[in-house]
């Protein structure tokens, strides 16, 4: 994607208010890679979550699009201080992505986050004409069912069938 102006992108277009959210049930599609003890504690604009395990206070990132949960941080801590680490920041909130999505007019409204209308893992790419402003519950409910039930899958099959409940 093309890069856009980085200079104007904040850490509030980078991230999506959802205090408005259950923190227990948001996440609820993601239990089977999360567990039981991680809860929410930060969402990317596009599309991703950072979870806190409230056991040993450590934090990970699930990447809605690999279907994958990333080590980040130790502790909250830790987490504030990367996120003085440009170049971790570049790189977990996908700022390129962003800027180009903000250079091609989209924007989010409240209590939506950006999401792959074809996700990765069912043949979607990752290019601008493949995202769009989605419903935050939505995002993470449709993006952890898909993951899931692909993760169930041998290796190189064929998805030919997707069930998603809501």
């Amino acid at each position: 994607m093309e890069m856009g102006n980085l200079m104007a992108i904040t850490m509030n277009d980078l991230t999506v208010n959802f205090t408005h959210l259950d923190r227990e049930s948001l996440m609820e599609s993601w239990r089977w890679l999360i567990g039981e003890t991680k809860q929410p504690i930060l969402l990317t604009a596009l599309g991703n979550a950072f979870v806190q395990d409230l056991v040993d206070g450590s934090i990970c990132m699930v990447d809605t699009s690999t279907g994958d949960l990333l080590a980040a941080a130790d502790s909250m801590e830790h987490l504030t201080e990367l996120m003085e680490d440009k170049d971790f920041v570049r790189r977990a909130f996908d700022v390129e992505a962003f800027a180009a999505l903000q250079k091609a007019g989209m924007t989010l409204q409240p209590g939506q986050i950006f999401s792959f209308k074809v996700p990765m893992a069912l043949g979607g790419q990752y290019v601008l004409d493949n995202i769009e402003a989605e419903d935050i519950s939505v995002h993470f409910g449709v993006t952890g069912q898909i993951f899931e039930q692909v993760s169930q899958m041998p290796e190189g099959a064929i998805v030919s069938e997707v069930s998603i409940s809501s």
